[in-house]
C-alpha cells in the first residue's frame, strides 16, 4: 500500500507549473502572518478574479444568479468565498475550509514595562506550542492599535530589512545547571514569554526628567507617539500579535521544501484559495472558507462555531429570493467538504511516535486523515468510506497523488480541526491538506511537491465531487 512519490512522475512542464505555484506560496506566506493579513490578501485576490462583496449585492437589492462571484468577511478576520453554480444551492456545495490564525504569542492588554532600564512587552501565548522554542529568537510584531475615535493603526515592525528585530531571553547556559533539570515545560514558563523592547532612556532629558523614574519605558512611548500616533491606553484596544522574524525559504540543497512560519494552516489556505479562483462556471456552487481561532477550539466570533458561515448561505438564499429555513439546512446538508488542514508529517529522527504504515510522508501528495481526535477518537470527525471511496476516484482519475494517514501512534496524543463543526450539519466531512515537518514550531517545513499536488487536487474536489 505504499503511495509513489511524486517526484519520480514529474515532466519538464509540472516541474515548471510546480515551481511557479511555491514561488507565489514563499511571497504569502513571508508577508501574510496573521489572520488580519491573510483576510486582506483573499479579497485583495478575489477581487481581481472577478468577486464581489456580498454586502454591496444585498444593499443594491441585486439578484444572485449562477454565474455570480461573491465574498464575505467577518471583523477582517476570516473570509468566505462562493462561486455560484448551475444547480440550485439546495443540492450542496462543495466546499474547501481551512484556518488561517496560527500558534504564536498575543501582547497583553496592559504589557508595556521596565525592568532595571530594561523594557519588555507582556504576552501570552495563543495555541499550543513548545514555549522552549520561542526563546532567542528574532521576532516581529504585527497587528493593529484601534483608537477610540475608531481609527486603524497598522503596525508591522521588524520584517523589511532595516527594521529592528525583538525577542524572548533566555539565561545562559553557563547559570542554566538546575534550570536544564526542570522538565520541557517547565524550562520557560508561559509568563516568562516577555519579549525585549528596549533599553534607552529618554534622551535630552531636562534635570526634572533625569530624576524620572522609567525612562526607557516613557522613550518607548514616544516614539510610538511619534512613528504611530498612539498612547499607552491605546494597548488596551490594540490587537498586536508576535511572530518570527524574516521570509519563508526554500530548504534543501535541492530546494525540494519550504520552510517558514505559520505552514499550519497557512499552506491549505492558500492552495484552497488558488483552486477556488481556478475554478470557472461550476455545475454545483463552489465555496472557499477561511476562518480564525481554530488554534485555541474555534471559538468566538470568528471561529467556526460562530454562525458567520450559516449566516452568510442564508443571505445568499436570501437574494435568490427563495430562502427558508428548511432550504437552509438542505443546502448545508446536501455539501461535501474538505477541512483542509495539515497533517504530521513522518520524522525519522522521532519515529517511535508513529505508526509507519499509517503515517504521512513527504513528496506523496496530498493526505487524507480520515478521522484525527484523541486517543478513542475523541473530539474527532469521522468521515464514511462512501465519501472516501469517492474522492479516491476523482483523484486517481485526474492523477493527482495523495496518501492517507493517522496523527501519529494511537494513545500517544491528537489533535483536530474545524471538521467536526462543519459535520454538525450532516454534511460529509473529511479532514484533508499538507503534510508538515515541525508542526507548531516557529518554523515549519512542507515539500513543494505536497504543495503542487494539493493545490491539483483541491481543484478537482470542487469541479468533480458531485
Amino acid at each position: 500500500m505504499e503511495r509513489e512519490n511524486a517526484w519520480k512522475k514529474y515532466k519538464k512542464k509540472d516541474l515548471t507549473e510546480l515551481e511557479k505555484l511555491n514561488k507565489e506560496y514563499l511571497k504569502f506566506l513571508s508577508e501574510n502572518k496573521t489572520e488580519r493579513e491573510c483576510t486582506q490578501y483573499s479579497v485583495e485576490e478575489a477581487k481581481k478574479a472577478g468577486y464581489t462583496d456580498l454586502k454591496e449585492v444585498i444593499k443594491k437589492k441585486k439578484k444572485i444568479k449562477p454565474g455570480d462571484k461573491l465574498y464575505a468577511v467577518n471583523m477582517n478576520k476570516a473570509v468566505v468565498l462562493f462561486n455560484i453554480g448551475k444547480k440550485s444551492l439546495e443540492k450542496g456545495m462543495a466546499i474547501l475550509g481551512a484556518h488561517i490564525d496560527s500558534p504564536r504569542m498575543d501582547v497583553k492588554q496592559n504589557p508595556l514595562y521596565e525592568d532595571t532600564e530594561l523594557a519588555y512587552l507582556d504576552t501570552h501565548y495563543y495555541g499550543g506550542i513548545k514555549k522552549y522554542q520561542w526563546v532567542t529568537l528574532p521576532l516581529a510584531i504585527h497587528g493593529v492599535f484601534v483608537k477610540t475615535d475608531g481609527t486603524v493603526v497598522p503596525i508591522c515592525i521588524g520584517e523589511e530589512k532595516n527594521d529592528p528585530v525583538f525577542c524572548v531571553t533566555d539565561l545562559l547556559i553557563h547559570l542554566s545547571q538546575e534550570n536544564m533539570d526542570k522538565k520541557a515545560s517547565k524550562v520557560i514558563e508561559g509568563e516568562a514569554l516577555d519579549i525585549l523592547i528596549g533599553s534607552r532612556p529618554l534622551p535630552d532629558r531636562t534635570k526634572e526628567e533625569k530624576e524620572e523614574k522609567e525612562t526607557v519605558k516613557k522613550n518607548i512611548l514616544a516614539l510610538l507617539k511619534e512613528k504611530y500616533d498612539v498612547e499607552e491606553e491605546d494597548f488596551l484596544s490594540a490587537e498586536l500579535e508576535i511572530v518570527p522574524a524574516g521570509a519563508a525559504r526554500e530548504s534543501g540543497i535541492d530546494r525540494s521544501m519550504i520552510m517558514g512560519y505559520g505552514q499550519d494552516d497557512k499552506v491549505c489556505a492558500f492552495t484552497s484559495l488558488k483552486a477556488m479562483l481556478a475554478v470557472e462556471n461550476p455545475e454545483y456552487t463552489t465555496c472557499c472558507l477561511l476562518v480564525d481561532k481554530e488554534e485555541i477550539g474555534s471559538v468566538g466570533a470568528t471561529g467556526m462555531r460562530s454562525r458567520f458561515f450559516e449566516n452568510t448561505v442564508a443571505e445568499l438564499l436570501g437574494c435568490m429570493g427563495d430562502y427558508d429555513d428548511r432550504l437552509l439546512k438542505r443546502c448545508l446538508q446536501n455539501s461535501r467538504m474538505l477541512s483542509s488542514d495539515v497533517s504530521a508529517a513522518f520524522d525519522p529522527t522521532y519515529a517511535s511516535a508513529y505508526e509507519k504504515k499509517n503515517a504521512a510522508y513527504f513528496g506523496r501528495g496530498m493526505v487524507f486523515n480520515k478521522f484525527t481526535g484523541a486517543r478513542g477518537k475523541s473530539g474527532s470527525n469521522d468521515a464514511n468510506p462512501e465519501f472516501m471511496a469517492r474522492i479516491r476516484g476523482i483523484l486517481e482519475e485526474a492523477g493527482v497523488c495523495y496518501q492517507t494517514a493517522e496523527l501519529g501512534k494511537v494513545d500517544i496524543g491528537g489533535g483536530g480541526t474545524i471538521a467536526y463543526i462543519m459535520a454538525l450539519y450532516g454534511m460529509e466531512v473529511i479532514d484533508c491538506g499538507v503534510a508538515v515537518l515541525n508542526m507548531h514550531a516557529p518554523w515549519e517545513i512542507t515539500s513543494k511537491a505536497d504543495i503542487y499536488e494539493t493545490e491539483k487536487g483541491y481543484e478537482v474536489f470542487l469541479k468533480k465531487i458531485f
